[in-house]
């Protein structure tokens, strides 16, 4: 196989902003962030010119001349469950699921693009599990259960036109695509770039706020253990400060960033509905493992707000903090942009993990 480049852009396109990094791997190991952009956009694109439209005013904003890409994709509408099966070759999983997706996975998958892969776990009967490549990839977390072995897999899925939709925008923005990933995975990947102590070593739970709905992704000592999306994100929080626009956006999110009382309780009583829903995914898992949650990560926009994490704190009773993606890139950023580093780290975790991945393979 020919040799990776030694640059990469990573693109998240959201809901309703699309941000973007430019890498650059300096030796074999250590990464160099050179730019990062973000731009606000359409909730939904009618063609693929409109999307390749936005994406070409984002690669002129990041100015790089990485010859390879990597994009995520958030979309409520995309498919990603944990499912445990008899070990099986990949490729004949995946034709399983795609003509028999009903059976497996209680979803008609016809309409999909899917993809599958073993859970990276720790074996605990036998330490570290068996990273050696083998017709059913590597890193697979088995239970010997009698005579059948178990073994969990991740499938993905994203819809069959957003896919075609994308590939037709990038290509008439004239950006070549090596991977096309969730967004949640990229999260996921990218915590692991930053904090590898805790990724290999300690129960922990990402919470992604977005634009249209949230992610909840818990992991425990490398495996990805339950991912899951809350139907609430930064446009309903959004609406209930502005009293369904009674209000400047702009207005309600100053007041919220500098502490007014009467917006910190709109925000404590709108945010209720995602830190129950996060306090029950922390309930299940503490119920199925040995392991407690003691702190949450938090990235998305909404983070940005210091009433908003401790809201969160106060509800869920658990330290609420944001993290930052860029922990293991050194940083080479004009003056300017340097600055608002600051302030644009928390909403970047889905661009770096996208790039990340491509230094991996």
């Amino acid at each position: 196989m020919a040799r990776r480049g030694d640059s990469v852009i990573g693109i998240d396109l959201g809901k309703h902003v699309f941000k973007g990094v430019s890498l650059r791997r300096k030796g074999d190991s250590r990464l160099v962030l050179t730019s990062f952009a973000s731009r606000e956009v359409p909730e939904d694109f009618e063609t693929s010119d409109a999307l390749a439209w936005h994406v070409k005013l984002l690669l002129r904003d990041l100015g790089s001349n990485a010859k390879s890409c990597a994009v995520a994709i958030s979309d409520p509408a995309a498919l990603l469950r944990i499912i445990e099966q008899p070990e099986t070759p990949l490729n004949l999983l995946r034709n399983a699921l795609r003509l028999h997706g009903l059976s497996v996975l209680n979803q008609e998958c016809k309409d999909f693009v899917l993809d599958v892969a073993p859970v990276c776990a720790k074996d605990t009967n036998h330490g570290e599990a068996d990273d050696t490549e083998s017709g059913t990839g590597s890193g697979v977390a088995a239970v010997q259960r009698g005579v059948v072995t178990k073994t969990k897999y991740l499938v993905g899925g994203m819809l069959r036109q957003v896919v075609k939709q994308i590939s037709e925008a990038m290509a008439k923005a004239r950006v070549p695509v090596d991977s096309l990933q969730l967004a949640p995975i990229c999260s996921f990947n990218a915590f692991e770039s930053a904090y590898p102590e805790i990724f290999h070593n300690e129960a922990f739970l990402l919470l992604d706020m977005g634009y249209l709905q949230s992610t909840v992704l818990i992991g425990n000592k490398r495996e990805l253990v339950l991912v899951r999306s809350i139907d609430y994100g930064g446009k309903a929080l959004m609406q209930a400060l502005t009293a369904d626009g009674a209000l400047e956006a702009d207005a309600a999110w100053v007041m919220i960033q500098q502490g007014d009382a009467g917006m910190a309780e709109i925000c404590q009583a709108s945010l209720a509905r995602l830190a129950t829903e996060v306090r029950n995914s922390i309930g299940f898992f503490e119920g199925q493992r040995e392991e407690s949650i003691h702190r949450v990560f938090v990235s998305g926009g909404l983070a940005r707000a210091e009433t908003v994490l401790h809201t969160l704190s106060d509800e869920l009773g658990l330290p609420c903090e944001i993290w930052d993606p860029l922990e293991p890139c050194e940083v080479a950023l004009p003056a300017a942009k340097r600055g608002a580093l600051a302030h644009d780290f928390v909403s970047l975790n889905v661009a770096c993990g996208a790039a990340f991945e491509y230094f991996k393979k």
